[in-house]
């Protein structure tokens, strides 16, 4: 699995923390960050992915 993957899977569950805070708290700007994050996250996940699948088919 590659790195970025995992960094994704963190960003995307650091965003959900923040987006639930942010309604819990009524802070509309840590709601925005979250949903950045959990942005961040599927970006950075679809590359590992990505990167993983051009290893698989370069070792055969």
């Amino acid at each position: 699995m590659d790195k970025d993957r995992i960094k994704g899977a963190a960003n995307q569950a650091k965003g959900a923390v923040k987006v639930a805070a942010g309604k819990v708290l009524g802070d509309a700007k840590l709601q925005a960050e979250g949903r950045a994050d959990k942005v961040k996250g599927k970006v950075q996940n679809a590359v590992g992915g990505a990167k993983d699948t051009v290893r698989k088919i370069v070792k055969g």
